[in-house]
């Protein structure tokens, strides 16, 4: 499979990525070009507890003034991908002022990042600070470890909160005994009732498929975690824009869970559950799951079998550097994670390949109107899938340069049938294209149907520890 002049693996230049630009390309372009003797531009994220992610790019000497706005381009992505994988609080940049300065001024309250700026300054309940300083004075990676045990003892009910639906598993020592799929719209809800009466409802609908005894239970959610307390999430943005006196209530809903049920209870981030899942399922570490979904849910098992405590929110962390590329409407940005690799991806494609959907149509059915077209080999529902596995033969090689990771755990709704196949093997060649080396080193793989499907419901319920 061979790569394209525009930096997409095997690209026939299809209507829909004639201008995707893959950033490792530039990247390397620059490395190459630094001949291991140029400068070092360096950027770190610091998060709670003193933690620090930091990445160094090393660029030529001299810039020739017609690139230096594709570097400077190259190295906000940079910093944004460093900040969604890991989250942070405060951006140390180091390196030539022509290059680190506009970076700097992006990540202010009114600058190019402004989204960016409001998450990360509403998360951590202070505001995103930006300062550049010498290299030799640039704070290096430390980022903790969080163990996490696997139990399978007792009645354990796991679920799992997605934007369209959510999925509850009961286990009884291990074994599934009960699993389902609850359809829901939360987002646009203004009542945070809405959201804990839905879930409490399926809750006790496994419960009864467990005699009405639980020892434990575990969840997954979309969105952001302070403890057991959500704190920037979709699945409440109705609440937040519509009712913000009880935005908080809704913040605690899994307080308020675990308040009612009396029993060992774990939440986490759906991506880092995504991961777990993965882990369990291979008995292997340094897993990046990636779940496509109605967004792009990231989580990350380090190789010593660890959470790391990273926000791994690649939804929107970039992945083309097209400034046309297609926008999410939620941050606004170009060429990010959500536009690729989830539903939205899936319509963006779809659209450009023909399908037609009532203005009315949600994104689940365009999914499955798509999915219905694959099932009869329709030639436009495939070109979808082929897109979306040439652009994660990309992700993949990108990716790496934020996490060490050996296994690719794609799963989700979009992964679901022949489609997700086509996305599977499409990935593993183009990145065999892409990076012979690379493709040597990580699994890119899926667990099966039933597992993609309820797998992080049933992870989850193997989290809380139950003496």
């Amino acid at each position: 499979m061979a790569k394209c002049s525009c930096g997409m693996v095997g690209c026939a230049h299809e209507k829909a990525d004639t201008g995707f630009q893959a950033p490792l390309k530039a990247l390397n372009f620059l490395r190459a070009h630094a001949h291991g003797n140029g400068q070092i531009v360096s950027v770190a994220w610091e998060r709670e507890g003193g933690n620090v992610c930091r990445y160094d790019l090393e660029i030529p000497k001299r810039i020739h003034p017609m690139m230096l706005p594709g570097v400077r381009h190259l190295v906000e992505r940079v910093a944004k991908s460093v900040l969604w994988s890991a989250g942070g609080w405060k951006l140390y940049l180091a390196g030539p002022d022509e290059i680190v300065k506009p970076v700097a001024k992006a990540y202010t309250k009114k600058g190019l990042r402004a989204f960016d700026y409001d998450f990360f300054s509403s998360l951590y309940g202070r505001p995103v600070e930006v300062e550049i300083v010498p290299l030799r004075k640039m704070p290096v990676t430390n980022e903790r470890e969080i163990l996490v045990k696997n139990n399978v003892n007792g009645n354990r009910i796991g679920f799992d909160l997605g934007a369209s639906d959510f999925k509850i598993s009961a286990l009884k020592r291990g074994k599934v005994v009960f699993s389902k799929e609850f359809p829901w719209d939360p987002r646009p809800q203004s009542d945070p009732e809405y959201h804990y009466e839905k879930l409490s409802a399926g809750l006790e609908e496994a419960a009864l498929a467990l005699g009405g005894k639980v020892d434990a239970i575990g969840g997954s959610s979309a969105g952001t975690f302070v403890g057991k307390k959500l704190g920037v999430a979709s699945l409440i943005r109705g609440v937040k824009e519509k009712n913000p006196a009880k935005y908080e209530v809704a913040q605690n809903i899994f307080v308020r869970v675990e308040e009612e049920w009396q029993c060992p209870f774990e939440v986490f981030n759906d991506g880092d559950v995504t991961a777990l899942a993965g882990a369990i399922t291979m008995k292997r570490n340094g897993v990046l799951g990636v779940a496509m979904g109605s967004s792009e849910a990231v989580g990350y098992i380090n190789p010593r079998g660890a959470l790391t405590g990273r926000i791994s929110e690649l939804a929107f962390a970039p992945v083309d550097l097209n400034p046309n590329a297609p926008r999410d409407e939620w941050s606004g940005d170009a060429g990010v994670g959500a536009m690729y690799f989830s539903q939205q991806a899936v319509d963006h494609l779809a659209r450009q390949f023909g399908f037609k959907f009532p203005k009315t149509m949600k994104l689940p059915e365009r999914l499955k109107v798509v999915q219905a077209a694959m099932a009869k080999n329709e030639e436009k529902a495939l070109r979808i899938y082929l897109m979306i596995g040439r652009y994660l033969a990309n992700a993949a090689a990108w990716y790496h340069e934020f996490y060490d990771y050996q296994n690719l755990m794609i799963l989700g709704r979009v992964t679901s049938g022949f489609g997700g196949s086509v996305i599977l093997e499409t990935a593993k060649m183009g990145l065999e294209a892409l990076d012979p080396a690379l493709a040597e080193q990580i699994d890119i793989f899926m667990p099966d149907e039933k597992a993609r499907r309820l797998g992080q419901s049933v992870a989850a319920a193997q989290i809380p520890v139950v003496k």
